[in-house]
């Protein structure tokens, strides 16, 4: 029998053991009331476990919760870490150019305009000893006056959103004023000035701010194509040999480095010369950023650095790229597809002679329109103004 109030005459409530949840009855309390009772507490109200928890439940709890913030503390200060380790290592590797731009006033040169993206030099060496000048492995100086000339020229304008990029190639035989020497053809700046000497002529002759530079030679170009597994080329139709040069037949061909080398320096088995081997020029440069995309490089930072170490063997950069903006400019370039790159000439003025020399003369006003559209992000509005602008096409020589 249950003992009776002696006022209202209605069982009396059993205290509660101290512990016990007021939500879980004791055994054979079944029916009890909600709330709070003698001895008991009101639940939060905010829904939360009550102060009647247990402690023991509720530090196990809090370490758990503890520890699992920790491991995924741990987790991405490790990654971030690893990344920049992998950044570092790889960017460490690229061998930098010092001195390699003019050293004219600031007045004097094309002043920077911002948020219109970044302008890159691309050169490459007509150095025919079997030593590098650039990469890792150079053991001659990328530079000696009138030791070599540069072969190729290539401007490159990455846009500020990195959602599209144009490479224009300078024919090496332009005819065009070099500070300190008169007109000559463009490919005499660097042998006559080096690097900086070549970048004051272009930043003349085109009226943009160049941001940075990479030099590889052709032992470099060799090397570069075999450490990707070579490329594949598609040429539209049998070409035969002219002299020196090759005879190629129609037809996809698996290019290893010699034979990408003897495909981008050829021009006299062209009808176009110097011309149509900048195309071909091109033509490998695509080939070769379409194999760096469809493997997944760009998008993986591992393999991107893997990238980065196989170019520091074979490029040289100027001393200003940092190895943190060598890495971003590499990532940064993660989401663009073939589509988004332009590749074209210099507008083309005509062939002509100057003395005994057969140059290559720049068309002026076309030139200044491109130049214009570089200068200030606007290659797109640029590309739809000029449909008949000479781009690389598929059909390639």
């Amino acid at each position: 029998m249950e003992p009776e109030d002696e006022q209202s005459g209605e069982p009396a409530q059993r205290p509660v053991p101290p512990g016990l949840s007021l939500f879980e009855p004791a055994a054979g309390a079944s029916g009890a009331e909600e709330g709070p009772v003698d001895g008991g507490e009101e639940p939060p109200p905010d829904g939360g476990p009550p102060d009647g928890e247990p402690p023991a439940r509720r530090r196990r709890t809090r370490r758990v919760l503890l520890w699992t913030l920790s491991a995924l503390l741990v987790l991405v200060v490790g990654g971030c870490g690893a990344l920049w380790w992998t950044a570092e290592h790889y960017a460490s590797s690229v061998r930098r150019i010092p001195d390699a731009f003019p050293t004219a006033p600031e007045s004097a040169q094309p002043k920077p305009v911002p948020g219109s993206g970044l302008n890159l030099l691309l050169v490459g060496l007509d150095a025919r000893s079997d030593t590098p000048t650039t990469g890792s492995a150079a053991k001659a100086p990328a530079w000696q006056a009138g030791a070599a000339r540069s072969d190729t020229m290539m401007l490159l304008h990455l846009s500020d959103d990195r959602s599209s990029a144009t490479l224009v190639s300078l024919p090496r035989d332009t005819w065009v004023p070099i500070p300190g020497h008169g007109e000559a053809k463009l490919n005499a700046a660097y042998s006559w000035g080096g690097p900086a000497l070549m970048t004051e002529t272009v930043q003349n002759l085109t009226g943009i701010r160049i941001d940075h530079l990479a030099v590889i030679d052709w032992n470099g170009f060799r090397a570069l194509t075999d450490a990707i597994g070579g490329v594949d080329i598609t040429v539209p139709r049998t070409i035969e040999g002219v002299g020196e040069a090759r005879a190629w037949e129609a037809g996809t061909h698996h290019m290893d480095g010699a034979t990408a080398l003897l495909y981008v320096r050829e021009r006299y088995g062209l009808p176009g010369g110097d011309l149509d081997r900048t195309k071909r020029q091109q033509n490998f440069l695509r080939a070769l950023m379409l194999k760096v995309m469809d493997s997944g490089t760009l998008t993986s930072p591992s393999r991107l650095g893997g990238l980065l170490g196989t170019v520091g063997e074979v490029v040289s950069v100027d001393d200003r790229l940092s190895n943190t903006d060598l890495f971003q400019l590499a990532w940064g370039l993660r989401s663009l597809r073939a589509d988004d790159v332009r590749f074209m000439n210099a507008p083309f003025g005509g062939f002509a002679t100057r003395g005994e020399q057969s140059v290559v003369l720049l068309a002026d006003r076309p030139a200044a329109q491109l130049w214009e559209a570089i200068r200030n992000d606007r290659t797109d509005q640029y590309f739809q103004e000029h449909k008949a602008g000479d781009t690389l096409g598929t059909d390639v020589d």
